[in-house]
């Protein structure tokens, strides 16, 4: 690897992690599995992460060989982590992606009890991003769109007794607060 050039490759992504206002991790997935093969080792490097870049006004920090990009918003931290080689603007259109479809997901209201409610949704949508450490979209509308499953325009037959129950819910809450 020395003195030569690295050929690009699709594999840019080593991982992404949402971590809380306290460091602790909310959701994570790592790709490479060489760099942070277990959970200790993953909670150790994302404690490590947090600590480096909560304060910090910063979007990119280099942390144990890894280009990581940041963004955080209310009590959330978005982070995107690549080689030391890779560039900077794919990792961070990654990040933009994951944080504007969030931010979507959540109808703008991006804090950690709104991301728990939809916590599988938002896991979709960080597959939809990433598969193995390639990046497959980069327009959060399309993601969005794509891990959107709306129970109304589902046929009442076909949906499942807890989303009827929701919809119920909804719709009686509406009518409440009119």
């Amino acid at each position: 690897m020395e003195g030569s050039l690295l050929e690009p490759t699709l594999y840019v992504v080593k991982g992404m992690a949402i971590l809380d206002n306290d460091g602790h991790r909310v959701l994570a997935k790592y790709y490479d599995k060489n760099i942070f093969p277990t959970a200790k080792e993953q909670k150790a490097f994302e404690k490590n992460l947090f600590n480096k870049t909560h304060r910090a006004s910063a979007e990119i920090i280099m942390l144990d060989g890894l280009t990581c990009v940041y963004r955080s918003n209310v009590d959330l931290f978005f982070y995107v982590m690549g080689s030391s080689h890779e560039n900077e603007l794919i990792l961070m259109t990654a990040l933009n992606c994951l944080f504007d479809s969030v931010s979507a997901i959540l109808r703008k209201n991006v804090e950690k009890r709104a991301l728990f409610e939809n916590l599988d949704i938002v896991m979709l949508a960080m597959d939809e991003i990433c598969d193995g450490g390639i990046i497959m979209e980069a327009d959060f509308n399309a993601v969005v769109q794509r891990v959107a499953l709306r129970t109304d325009d589902i046929p009442l037959g076909e949906q499942t007794v807890a989303q009827v129950l929701q919809s119920a819910k909804e719709q009686l809450k509406w009518s409440l607060l009119k």
